[in-house]
């Protein structure tokens, strides 16, 4: 009996050990796959390797990820502990007021501290960046430092500082030769926790940096939106790293004591030695990173000055959303900084523009460029410096939520349709039946829905043949019964961005696409087609715009130019897999076949009667948001 028993609980550490490695060993494995694919291995390659190196991005924000924690780390262990040890000699009620106090930012969810943070920072009229991030992180972690520390001064014997006095201590002698090397195994836990929160934090960083200032946590978001590998060669390389520092740490004193050699912790002195050269590397490499840079560059940077009024440029667009040569092409050509930020939704563009931010270009969708001009959050463009208009298609000019062009200049458009298996899926089934084939239970579990109440509003709406932009509550209420009756007879999956590489790998036989992302899928996996179904669909243009208050217009008027041009939408389209608004770049990509001339997902349909733009209204907006949740939540 003991023997099975035993054999059970060795078979579920195997299987819990397996569990939790699994993913880790996953990563590492393709972190060397040749392809785009994250579920699909096509041979050894250190490709995305050398493209991580080469990202000056990612190397950045892997500095400012270890910056900012170190230096969380150091000043909140510091100041927690001098607190903590404070806290300990008051009185009770003191006690009790500052732990509660103290408790709050654990205590509250991430997103409230966040948003909390973000309008302090906006109310001050501080500029957000490394050292706004840096406070936010000393901040939250400070408390984790004094949870630690607390237990451990509990259990002293009150009398320990008396005793040390009447000896002959000074206090500081009292604090630093007794009190802390009695509590140091808190300051380290401490420490500890204080460094893995700050390297691993994403909700307050990203709503508290600005200025192009990205942590790893903010990256890899940004990044994940599109099928990108170097975040598995990014992972490894943390994970290899954590592995080597966890090994010195449990193997040192085991190799010291085998060797005679007395394992003393290191005294107060090396300690403080060692942070002191911890701090001094990383003022050294903010230093060099902030004054780096050739006499020639600063130069041109000066001439950038002279003629824009300044040489930097703050841009504010999806992730994932550039061509990999364009920003640095950019630079060199104009001598200028392009400090981009990444927003993973047009509202939370929004809201950092109500709480007072400021870019000099932004790159929202069509409705939400509606938005921003009735609330007067952009300044017409001026025509007279946007010499490459003309190189505009006919099909993205004069759209209806800009019909002039007044305050927008296109950078991508295209639709919303259904990829399909075609070894599994007959053409001709999508092309009777439509959106209706979301419901057809021939393909039951077999479906994937994007998870967006808009869109999905949409291809229900459509289906029944109703605008996507009715407010009739009747049409509305159809609506919701359509996308219920999909939702219990069908089973199906609900996702985002990683319906890309799922449908890569044909896990499901259908799936509601944009079709840039369409695009990528049909480019991987020659099984795959697409098709935009004849009740109509969504058509939407992602566009540039300038805000009111941007700093340096005259530059951003630049950027939108260049960006015109036919090197700079080449590289963007090619890469993204989006169409582009350049006429001449639309026509080669649709007509070689060595780019996209045999990828339907490629060029949207223009002037097609029951296609349609998504207008902005806030109040429909918010009650298909409702209904969207009801949907989901009804099995």
């Amino acid at each position: 009996m003991k023997q099975k028993s035993s054999i059970l609980s060795k078979v579920i550490l195997a299987l819990t050990l397996l569990f939790f490695y699994f993913p880790i060993f996953y990563i590492i494995v393709f972190s060397f796959n040749d392809s785009r694919s994250l579920t699909k291995f096509s041979g050894f390659s250190l490709r995305w390797y050398e493209k991580m190196f080469a990202d000056s991005t990612m190397m950045e924000a892997v500095l400012y990820t270890v910056i900012v924690a170190v230096l969380a780390t150091i000043i909140s262990t510091v100041v927690g502990t001098i607190t903590a040890i404070g806290l300990s000699k008051s009185r009770r009620v003191v006690q009790l007021l500052v732990e509660r106090v103290n408790d709050l930012p654990v205590m509250n969810p991430d997103i409230v501290t966040a948003i909390s943070l973000l309008m302090f920072f906006s109310v001050l009229s501080i500029r957000k960046g490394l050292g706004t991030m840096l406070l936010a992180h000393i901040m939250f972690c400070i408390p984790y430092v004094m949870l630690s520390i607390t237990p451990k001064l509990r259990s002293l014997d009150p009398n320990l500082i008396d005793a040390a006095l009447d000896l002959g201590a000074t206090p500081f002698q009292a604090l630093t030769r007794v009190i802390v090397p009695q509590i140091r195994p808190g300051i380290i836990s401490g420490a500890l926790i204080a460094f893995t929160m700050s390297f691993d934090d994403f909700v307050i960083s990203y709503f508290t940096t600005g200025n192009g200032v990205n942590n790893i946590s903010i990256l890899v978001y940004t990044m994940s939106k599109r099928v990108n590998p170097s975040i598995n060669a990014l992972s490894t390389i943390v994970i290899l790293l954590i592995t080597i520092v966890l090994s010195i740490v449990n193997l040192v004193p085991i190799l010291r004591e085998k060797n005679g050699v007395s394992a003393e912790k290191p005294s107060l002195w090396k300690s403080r030695k060692a942070m002191a050269a911890i701090a001094a590397v990383l003022v050294v490499a903010i230093l060099g990173a902030a004054v780096g840079g050739s006499t020639a560059q600063r130069r041109r940077q000066q001439d950038a000055i002279e003629k824009y009024g300044s040489s930097v440029l703050k841009v504010y667009m999806p992730g994932e959303y550039l061509g990999e040569d364009v920003i640095s092409n950019f630079e060199s050509q104009y001598g200028v900084s392009v400090i981009m930020e990444n927003f993973d939704s047009n509202e939370m563009m929004y809201t950092k523009l109500q709480a007072g931010d400021s870019y000099d270009v932004l790159i929202p969708s069509d409705y939400m460029i509606e938005r921003l001009i009735k609330g007067n959050y952009l300044q017409p463009l001026d025509h007279s410096l946007l010499t490459n208009m003309d190189n505009l298609a006919d099909a993205v000019k004069n759209m209806d939520y800009d019909p002039d062009n007044t305050w927008s200049v296109p950078y991508f458009w295209g639709s919303v349709g259904l990829v399909y298996n075609t070894e599994n899926v007959d053409p001709e089934v999508m092309e009777a039946e439509g959106w209706d084939v979301l419901r057809d239970t021939d393909y039951a579990g077999r479906i994937y829905i994007y998870d967006s109440e808009r869109d999905s509003f949409m291809m229900a709406f459509k289906a029944l043949g109703y605008s996507m932009n009715t407010d009739d509550p009747d049409e509305i209420q159809a609506a919701y019964e359509w996308l219920r009756e999909m939702n219990q007879t069908m089973s199906p999956v609900y996702v985002t961005d990683e319906v890309i590489d799922s449908m890569i790998g044909g896990y499901k036989d259908i799936a509601v696409v944009y079709s840039g992302d369409a695009t990528v899928i049909l480019d991987e996996n020659e099984d795959m087609g697409f098709f935009m179904p004849n009740e109509g669909t969504n058509i939407w243009c992602d566009a540039m715009v300038i805000p009111a208050n941007a700093e340096n217009p005259l530059l951003a008027h630049e950027f939108i130019n260049y960006f015109l041009t036919y090197e700079a939408s080449f590289d963007n389209s090619e890469t993204v897999g989006y169409a582009s608004p350049n006429a001449e770049v639309l026509e080669e990509m649709s007509s070689q076949e060595d780019l996209y001339a045999e990828n339907d997902a490629y060029l949207p349909r223009s002037d097609y009667e029951n296609d349609e733009m998504f207008h902005d209204n806030i109040v429909l907006q918010k009650e298909l948001s409702k209904l969207w949740i009801k949907v989901k939540a009804e099995k």
